[in-house]
């Protein structure tokens, strides 16, 4: 089976990105646009591309750990059923790769099992973790996630021995005064270094964050496009 390094070796310059609501998002687009070689494209896939936006709505999450953040092409924030972005996601890798694209990214910073026709996709938790204990590899760590009931599953997920986590909600869409709001209370548990735990959070929001907190903060989408763009150059 190839292996991901092995697929951006042999990449026809075309990147493709699955996004876990519906394409095309401009916002994660224009993130991962940086990443693509000279003469190179970027193409997108939505999981739930098949469904409308109604039906989207007809298929909220169960509880917590099913519960997954995205925005709808008409600006609506939604909380979606990461089962069903599971049950959709091996037809949107189907697509992406009929378009030509040979490097292949889950714009998702969930964890996910084994999903078929991701097998070489860069998937950002794998990566994000591994940065993250590289650079911490004992502390208090504080993350940003977009819903409240993520919270307690999110930073579950990043807790190991050594590790102290503080999680604080935060919608990518919120305005200034709410990201100042957020990253004061996670300034006060004193963390060592900051995750912005989705790919739909923005560069103006990290800086913001950084400059309250006050400690080096980790961008999900541009840390994961830093690390595409240095394996195709």
């Amino acid at each position: 089976m190839a292996n991901v390094t092995t697929q951006i070796r042999r990449s026809s310059g075309t990147v493709g990105v699955v996004v876990i609501g519906k394409a095309p998002r401009h916002d994660i687009g224009a993130v991962f646009e940086a990443a693509v070689p000279p003469g190179g494209t970027l193409v997108q896939a939505g999981c739930l591309d098949a469904l409308s936006e109604a039906e989207i709505l007809e298929l909220p999450p169960r509880n917590g750990a099913d519960t997954l953040y995205t925005r709808l092409p008409s600006g609506r924030d939604v909380a979606i059923s990461k089962d069903a972005v599971i049950a959709h996601a091996p037809d949107a890798f189907r697509r992406l790769k009929a378009q030509g694209a040979s490097a292949l990214v889950f714009a998702c910073s969930g964890a996910f099992p084994a999903i078929p026709g991701g097998e070489t996709a860069v998937f950002p938790s794998r990566l994000l973790s591994g940065v993250v204990e590289g650079l911490l590899p004992s502390g208090r760590l504080g993350i940003l996630v977009p819903l409240p009931e993520q919270a307690p599953i999110l930073a579950a997920k990043w807790r190991r021995p050594g590790l102290e986590v503080h999680a604080e909600p935060l919608k990518p869409s919120a305005h200034d005064a709410e990201i100042e709001a957020a990253a004061e209370r996670l300034a006060a548990t004193h963390p060592d270094l900051v995750v912005m735990d989705c790919m739909s959070y923005t560069p103006p929001a990290k800086h913001l964050t950084a400059k309250i907190v006050g400690v080096p903060t980790l961008l999900a989408n541009a840390t994961i496009s830093y690390v595409i763009r240095a394996m195709l150059a």
